[in-house]
């Protein structure tokens, strides 16, 4: 029976908290043809598209972001949170369920008319992958795509980027949180 990359993520109950079925994509990631499945799967519907940035959302974003920039030849940049990045910086605020968070990107990071990927392990509720766009964005740069491997769609994370106009790849969904 082949493998799926689903096959590949652990599900632990309760974590961070009660009623939370947390997708663990380490085990995905540990696993070298799991691994290597993910990176190409998130490829597969850019074949032949030019990019010039991947934009890798913190934290699991950096280790896939970093493999998928090797793939397509292009560099890749780090949206990190809030006072993790040592240059000069622009950031953009966004809503948590508990409160609001900020990411930050160097303000050199990104040309005007850069073609850009974002890519992250999971889509929730979107609030991340959506101010890492407004990143982009801000620096002139254009989205061509948005690629994560787990979506929750119950959250609605997929449906809000969608709306924003923007082209989603994702490798499997978990009904439920």
């Amino acid at each position: 029976m082949t493998k799926t990359v689903q096959d590949y993520i652990r599900t632990i109950p309760d974590f961070p908290h009660e009623g939370i079925m947390f997708r663990d994509v380490t085990t995905l990631f540990a696993d070298p043809r799991g691994f290597r499945m993910a990176i190409d799967q998130l490829l597969h519907p850019y074949a032949g598209v030019r990019f010039d940035k991947v934009v890798g959302l913190e934290a699991r974003g950096f280790i896939l972001g970093g493999a998928v920039a090797h793939q397509l030849s292009a560099g890749f940049v780090p949206v990190r949170k809030k006072g993790k990045l040592p240059g000069k910086t622009i950031s953009q605020k966004y809503s948590l369920e508990y409160g609001e968070a900020e990411v930050e990107l160097h303000d050199d990071a990104i040309q005007p008319g850069e073609r850009v990927l974002i890519v992250d392990d999971l889509l929730a509720t979107g609030g991340t992958a959506e101010a890492g766009i407004k990143l982009v964005e801000q620096l002139g740069g254009e989205i061509i795509g948005c690629a994560f491997i787990v979506d929750l769609p119950e959250l609605g994370g997929r449906a809000r980027l969608e709306a924003m106009g923007f082209d989603i790849h994702v490798l499997c969904q978990y009904d439920g949180l």
